[in-house]
């Protein structure tokens, strides 16, 4: 298997990670996960557009250009000859020797890069069955909006989720839906979808813009407005969108079913445009 690492392509035996690396420390560091359709990667300027700014949030130096990036993943989807997938790179803010919480100037340490692309294709069986989920408090940090390695409380939401029987976590902070446990969120309540604005609440994800102009340009009713739980009996429909799973109904929350229980109207015809997209935006 060939890997990233730093600026080259190598064997992932190859890899040696220091200790004191402030990623494995600290969770110090971002990460990205592309979709790949027949080679090519999916809105891989959004992607790093975000993690641009995620950089400048903490204070990290990239140590590459979107270019040079954008070839590096290019060559690894070669080598591995991945078709339909997903590519994985994180860079770290580096190794700093001995360990400090201070974050040490960027002339001081190299940011370490790592990244991997697997192989996947579309869940079409979750796409149409749906998952089914369960109410949790959003116990996680209040920068959410970066795209950070420390993702404990992401990891704890899901795990708490499906020690219960469930598939995912529908998080709520002081009365409002925020996320899934890695997900954005959607409700559909009549013709109208909701989902909750950018914020430091919410990760501002790449699908979910990428729905949101969906929506626009076929006159579909948004409101970028944060759910009160206590409407969540009411929902018509509840559905998930991310970069790997595209779009994925929620069915049932708690045992109780949203709608009639299966993949309603309106989240199949903004699935539908989604997958529709990824073919006509890639040729």
């Amino acid at each position: 298997m060939k890997v990233l690492w730093n600026d080259q392509i190598v064997a992932r035996e190859a890899v040696k990670l220091d200790i004191e690396d402030r990623g494995y420390q600290f969770g110090d560091g971002l990460y990205e996960a592309v979709r790949v359709y027949k080679g090519d990667m999916f809105m891989f300027d959004e992607h790093f557009d975000r993690l641009e700014r995620c950089a400048k949030k903490i204070r990290l130096t990239l140590p590459f250009t979107r270019i040079e990036l954008q070839t590096q993943l290019y060559r690894l989807i070669s080598a591995e000859q991945i078709s339909n997938g997903a590519v994985y790179f994180q860079v770290t803010r580096g190794i700093d020797s001995p360990r400090d919480h201070r974050i040490p100037d960027f002339s001081a340490v190299k940011p370490v890069v790592t990244g991997n692309v697997s192989a996947y294709e579309r869940p079409q069986a979750m796409q149409q069955d749906g998952l089914s989920a369960t109410v949790i408090p959003d116990e996680r940090w209040l920068h959410c909006d970066i795209k950070s390695l420390s993702l404990l409380g992401n990891v704890l939401s899901l795990d708490a989720a499906m020690q219960k029987g469930y598939g995912d976590a529908l998080l709520v902070r002081d009365g409002y839906f925020t996320e899934a446990s890695a997900s954005n969120l959607w409700f559909v309540f009549g013709d109208t979808y909701y989902t909750h604005p950018d914020g430091n609440l919410v990760l501002p994800g790449v699908t979910k813009l990428h729905l949101l102009n969906l929506m626009r340009q076929n006159g579909l009713k948004i409101k970028e407005e944060a759910v009160p739980a206590e409407k969540l009996a009411t929902a018509d429909e509840i559905f998930i969108s991310n970069s790997i799973w595209e779009v994925v109904p929620i069915v049932n929350v708690d045992g109780n079913p949203v709608g009639a229980g299966k993949i309603g109207p309106l989240t199949k015809l903004i699935q539908d445009k989604y997958i529709a997209s990824t073919k006509s935006k890639l040729g």
